[in-house]
């Protein structure tokens, strides 16, 4: 059942230990929120467990197999996707085009072929993805025009063509109507059906809805970890986080 552990894992910036001995261990399937203060090392860790940061020390395993020296692309290939904290996307090609990019190269590693972009088999993929998004309307749409909330969503469809084992989300509510986070709720849920999230999230309600488990970091460090009901209840996690 496990996925994903990471063995006392540490980055110092100079004097800084942004993230000190975090051993994390991810099962298949869940969906694992990360929460704590602004500085608490929560992105720094994510970005050690994708590869787009080096660890200081420690180690990061994937499906039994040590990754902590590989490459984030590598990493990508080998089902760990990680959309980012600030949007990334192709702001001057479609909604279609970003989504069929990613399709392609997951299409590449499985089959060796590579798909041109009118074929059927691509444009009833990507359609597919931006559908489970909500973004079947806005397919031909340049991504540049998209509102803020929608390149969220944008990006998260560009992380689901990549066919992720598992998918990590830097604050993906942020930006979004009401009725969005509802909708990107019952997402999240559909897609713990095949591949575990990994989701830094301020939005307490969220966590409390849709995570089965919570770490709680402040200062690098893990402070706590349980359900929703015992952080909730944590009285270390009510005094550091929400300052009561």
């Amino acid at each position: 059942m496990t996925l994903l552990v990471t063995s006392e894992l540490s980055r110092r910036f100079g004097g800084l230990n942004a993230v000190d001995q975090v051993s994390l261990v991810l099962d298949r399937g869940e969906i694992r929120a990360i929460i704590g203060p602004n500085g608490a090392g929560k992105t720094t860790l994510v970005s050690m467990i994708c590869g787009r940061i080096a660890p200081s020390s420690g180690g990061i395993a994937f499906e039994d197999q040590d990754i902590t020296g590989m490459r984030p692309w590598h990493r990508v290939r080998h089902g760990i996707v990680y959309t980012f904290q600030i949007t990334s996307i192709f702001g001057n090609l479609s909604c279609f085009d970003n989504v069929a990019l990613a399709a392609q190269r997951s299409d590449t590693w499985a089959t060796g072929r590579w798909w041109p972009r009118g074929h059927g088999h691509l444009a009833e993929t990507v359609l597919a993805v931006l559908n489970r998004v909500g973004l079947s309307g806005r397919a031909a749409a340049r991504a540049s025009t998209l509102s803020y909330g929608h390149q969220r969503l944008l990006e998260v469809a560009i992380g689901l063509a990549l066919k992720p084992k598992l998918l990590i989300l830097d604050e993906p509510t942020q930006g979004l109507a009401e009725d969005e986070i509802v909708s990107f709720c019952a997402l999240t849920r559909d897609i713990a059906r095949e591949a575990t999230v990994l989701l830094i999230e301020h939005n307490m309600p969220v966590v409390m809805e849709i995570a089965d488990r919570v770490t709680v970091m402040e200062n690098g460090r893990i402070l706590a970890e349980g359900s929703p009901a015992e952080i909730r209840a944590d009285a270390q996690v009510q005094k550091a986080y929400f300052g009561t």
